[in-house]
């Protein structure tokens, strides 16, 4: 899991994402190099599709919205994001979760 980094020990995490914009519905649609690949239904316009998977980063990982932000790549499909008051074994499991 090369998308996946500890922080803080252990009480943060920094995922790597690779965002597809404009799908039908927002998914995990597994690894993708050293990413995870996320399919969100929001369009790339206005930070629409930042917003939207902030949200779900934060639902599907149970964190409050306030505890994952986006640390870089804010205009491209490669993106890192920062989860504040989870491990990365459980992140990976949540993640990963059908």
């Amino acid at each position: 899991m090369n998308w996946l980094r500890s922080l803080d020990n252990g009480r943060a995490v920094l995922l790597k994402v690779r965002a597809q914009p404009g799908a039908g519905r927002t998914m995990v649609r597994g690894e993708y190099g050293d990413s995870l690949k996320i399919a969100v239904a929001a369009p790339a316009l206005e930070g629409r599709a930042n917003a939207a998977l902030i949200a779900f980063l934060a639902r599907r990982c149970g964190l409050p919205r306030s505890a994952v932000s986006l640390e870089k790549g804010p205009a491209s499909r490669d993106k890192y994001f920062r989860l504040e008051g989870i491990g990365p074994a459980e992140a990976a499991r949540r993640l990963l979760a059908d």
